[in-house]
């Protein structure tokens, strides 16, 4: 019914279910809370509070509402207080009860026999019941001490000695007295016991759970985030802990975290525990040792959620003693975190999958805006004179003829290197370019590159010099052409006719630097930043009326990195630019 109305129907385990409660509601966001009760009119002394007061104590804040189920109290009333008449007391209490009083009535003899007054023997009989509710964990034994105190203090120390029997009929009201101050002094001794160790534990649990927030945000994937919760409930149980990362509503393979190394793997890796953390994932719920479902499994599973969200299982190596209701409650605040952490890291990863499908979009939209534009104009330009030559062939001299046909081969070349270098970022983009090494003589790499120059090279003045004629590194020749190819072509199309070119290279350490200087107008400090930058140009327009699309030096960067080089631009004194960029030199060694 409850399921049907849209309510989330949860089972808890421990000995103090209202905690175990409060902690879910503070982890799931619960607001209101339903619960029957029967009819408890009839208190008993130190009885402890109802399920409702506790939750009332613990969740002020929900909303609490009580359906009365008369019949269920009824049918379970004996049970209830059978377990409360007959709590079960250690025998190591009953050991240091019973030292305590023996200890006290020793002290109390010396006390008789030195001639002290009763009240000093009363007070030392107090004085075990207190210390009895400290060093003792069951309440009883300090109302059994109060008893036979008393008991004791007749016997021993009032006339007629050593019998039950007295004279005095004052003595009654000493007797009561003397248990009414033992019996509260050992309770208020006990609530000042249970207050600290709620205390301790509360600031341990405090401590932990700020340790494990620490240690989650260090983390960087799913799998660490589980990793890091594992080890931490390792530290905290002591038992072996096992976990599942959940994937598209499947389990990925276990991960166990054995307390020592004598385990058995086969025991946490058996298809039946897969079954029962499967089936934490699918409903959403507890399973396995010490549950109704998968009772026989190896593992308590719990599901490492939020809200309706699961992230991953995690299962804790069932023992000979059962979790109280602090270890479960520090349990489900871990989960909780761990939940929290997995979820924050899963929100980061869509904004930053988000962010590089933004930029690749921007990309791609402003790589079709650049070629929209710059392979028209060489494309108009072939067809044009294909067009004329085809028509009007017969007319021309042989002068235009020539300067058609180098114009068309021209922007032929322009188109080459165009869908070169998008070839070349489209690789390097896609993490598909593989380096081939090899050792090469600069001198000869920088004579294949000029065989690859444009045509208008000859309007200006290459110069080439260099410190090392023989000078080897290792590369990959085919992309460090390219790389002189662009610097080059970008120094012709950016200077005007006439200008200077100058290739020059020499050893710095175990780099070759290779440098490509121009005597230009140079490009603006503001610029320089940015000059590597893909679709970024210094200037919009070049000499013949093309844009450059941004991608040369884009790709020259790339290449050059990829090497383990780097590339700088300065200025070229007394103008121009001049590019610079090392890759790795290689010694080769002489056997004669």
């Amino acid at each position: 019914m409850a399921q049907q109305l849209g309510a989330s129907v949860e089972t808890v385990y421990g000995d103090d279910v209202a905690y175990q409660i409060a902690e879910f509601s503070r982890l799931s966001g619960v607001t209101k809370i339903v619960l029957g009760r029967g009819e408890t009119s009839n208190r008993i002394l130190f009885w402890k509070p109802s399920l409702t007061e506790r939750l009332v104590e613990l969740t002020p804040e929900l909303d609490i509402h009580i359906i009365p189920d008369t019949g269920t109290a009824r049918r379970f009333a004996s049970h209830y207080k059978k377990e409360l008449y007959a709590p079960a007391v250690p025998l190591l209490d009953l050991l240091k009860s019973t030292l305590l009083l023996v200890l006290s009535t020793l002290v109390g003899l010396i006390f008789y026999y030195l001639g002290l007054s009763e009240a000093n023997i009363i007070t030392v009989y107090i004085l075990g019941v207190m210390l009895t509710s400290i060093f003792t964990k069951s309440a009883v034994c300090s109302f059994l001490n109060s008893v036979v105190g008393v008991l004791a203090f007749n016997f021993f120390f009032t006339e007629p000695r050593f019998s039950l029997h007295i004279y005095a009929s004052d003595y009654m009201v000493t007797f009561l007295v003397m248990f009414l101050a033992s019996l509260l002094t050992g309770s208020l001794a006990a609530k000042l016991k249970s207050l600290a160790k709620h205390s301790a534990q509360l600031a341990w649990r405090t401590k932990l759970l700020f340790e494990t927030n620490q240690e989650l945000q260090k983390a960087g994937t799913q799998d660490e985030i589980l990793s890091v919760t594992a080890r931490q409930l390792l530290k905290i149980f002591q038992r072996d802990i096992v976990t599942y990362r959940s994937d598209q509503g499947q389990l990925d393979a276990p991960k166990i975290f054995p307390v020592d190394d004598a385990f058995s793997e086969s025991k946490y890796s058996a298809a039946s525990e897969h079954q029962a953390a499967q089936w934490v994932l699918t409903n959403n719920k507890r399973a396995g040792a010490g549950t109704e479902t998968f009772s026989d499994a190896c593992c308590t599973y719990l599901a490492v959620r939020t809200a309706e969200q699961v992230y991953g299982v995690i299962g804790v190596a069932a023992s000979g003693e059962e979790m109280d209701s602090f270890e479960g409650g520090l349990l489900l605040s871990i989960l909780g975190e761990c939940a929290l952490a997995m979820e924050n890291q899963k929100n980061l990863e869509e904004k930053e999958a988000a962010a590089v499908l933004a930029k690749n979009e921007q990309l791609r939209a402003n790589l079709l805006r650049s070629i929209s534009h710059d392979l028209r104009t060489p494309l108009t330009s072939i067809s044009g004179n294909a067009s004329n030559l085809l028509s009007n062939g017969d007319m021309f001299d042989a002068k235009t003829k020539h300067q058609m046909y180098v114009d068309i081969y021209d922007d032929a070349m322009w188109l080459i290197n165009l869908v070169e270098n998008l070839l070349s970022v489209s690789r390097l983009e896609g993490g598909q370019m593989n380096l081939h090494l090899s050792t090469e003589l600069i001198g000869e790499v920088v004579a294949e590159a000029l065989r690859h120059i444009n045509r208008r090279s000859a309007e200006h003045h290459l110069h080439i010099q260099s410190g090392d004629e023989y000078l080897l590194a290792q590369m990959d020749a085919h992309l460090i052409v390219q790389v002189i190819t662009n610097i080059v072509d970008n120094a012709i199309k950016y200077t005007p006719p006439g200008s200077d070119i100058e290739i020059s290279w020499e050893r710095q350490g175990r780099f070759a630097a290779l440098s490509v200087a121009d005597n230009g107008p140079g490009i603006p400090d503001s610029a320089k930043p940015r000059v590597f930058d893909m679709f970024y140009s210094a200037s919009n327009r070049i000499a013949d009326s093309r844009r450059s699309m941004g991608l040369g030096l884009a790709l020259c960067k790339s290449i050059i990195t990829a090497h383990g080089g780097e590339i700088t631009v300065a200025d070229h004194a007394p103008h121009g630019t001049v590019f610079t960029f090392t890759i790795p030199i290689e010694e080769v060694e002489l056997h004669e």
